[in-house]
């Protein structure tokens, strides 16, 4: 039987979380204890505290050493998370005693990456010791990370959530979106062009369900033009971009500033398509009743201030 929560967190301890990892780094009870400066005898032992902890074996013993099972892949895994976790705690306390503001996790869905960027290259100008981990995904993902705890805020979109009432929000800016294409796509010097124009043209889009995705297929639909049927579908501006560079008749639909960003540095070209539906509007999040950290308190007035939002965060501070 699996122990109690409440068993597991006063019999666990810090140290035995580092003879786990060492023990998955090395495959060995020797080399581990040496890592983390037991005795092999004390490493020994505190391994079967640890399996006791969890009421289950951790490791297969083999001639080669020890090998986690199932478990014990599962429990390293963890002690790498929360080994981090306490990194990342440290780093934060240094920052905020030394008023740098220490450290944020910021999430961001990949149209409004630039927007983002600009803002941290702003911010960390001004607090050089500042640290920032930046995780890009689907605004899904990322609202699923920022309710684990994972990610202090986000730039993302609440409205995908059954539940946006969770989150606190402020609009950031509307989304304008662009469709885009090698710079020796056939169609790149065409002075304007129509959806019909494109419709046979292999299309690189978000997958089905996503807000752009979706106001895609209503362009499409308005304009009474079947859907391209072979698609290449991710959530990746670099795989986007790689896409779109190895092949010259490739188009993909991005947000204005990807794209910008991408002409600027003649990766691609834009393509001159207006279209009709407009894209919603990105929103920086964070967890509702969650307390926010100096470094991300200066990151959140970092990015209102750029595009001159209103918050309608509540100004909680660790």
């Amino acid at each position: 039987m699996t122990p109690s929560l409440n068993s597991i967190i006063s019999r666990l301890h810090l140290k035995q979380l580092r003879l786990l990892i060492a023990l998955g780094d090395h495959g060995s009870l020797l080399k581990a204890a040496q890592q983390v400066a037991l005795t092999q005898p004390g490493a020994s032992k505190a391994l079967q505290e640890i399996e006791t902890t969890f009421g289950t074996p951790l490791f297969n013993r083999t001639n080669r050493g020890l090998e986690p099972n199932e478990v014990g892949h599962c429990v390293i895994r963890y002690a790498r998370l929360i080994h981090t976790d306490v990194a990342h705690l440290r780093e934060e306390i240094v920052g905020i005693l030394r008023g740098h503001g220490g450290r944020v996790t910021v999430g961001v869905i990949m149209g409004a990456v630039p927007l983002l960027t600009d803002a941290i290259s702003t911010l960390v100008a001004r607090h050089m010791e500042m640290s920032v981990e930046i995780v890009e995904d689907t605004s899904a993902t990322l609202l699923s990370q920022i309710d684990a705890g994972r990610l202090d805020l986000a730039i993302c979109r609440t409205t995908i959530s059954q539940v946006p009432q969770l989150y606190d929000s402020v609009k950031l800016q509307d989304e304008t979106l662009a469709v885009i294409a090698n710079v020796r796509h056939p169609l790149r010097h065409a002075k304007t062009l129509t959806l019909e124009d494109l419709a046979e043209y292999r299309w690189v889009v978000y997958r089905a369900n996503m807000p752009m995705r979706l106001l895609l297929e209503r362009e499409f639909r308005d304009s009474e033009i079947r859907f391209p049927p072979h698609l290449l579908e991710t959530t990746s501006a670099f795989a986007t971009l790689t896409l779109l560079q190895g092949n010259p008749s490739f188009v993909a639909l991005v947000s204005i500033d990807v794209a910008q960003f991408f002409a600027h540095h003649k990766m691609t070209c834009i393509l001159p398509l207006t279209l009709a539906s407009r894209s919603e509007p990105y929103e920086l999040v964070t967890r509702k009743g969650a307390p926010i950290s100096p470094g991300s308190r200066l990151l959140i007035d970092e990015l209102i201030g750029q595009r001159g939002a209103q918050p309608i965060l509540c100004p909680r501070t660790l």
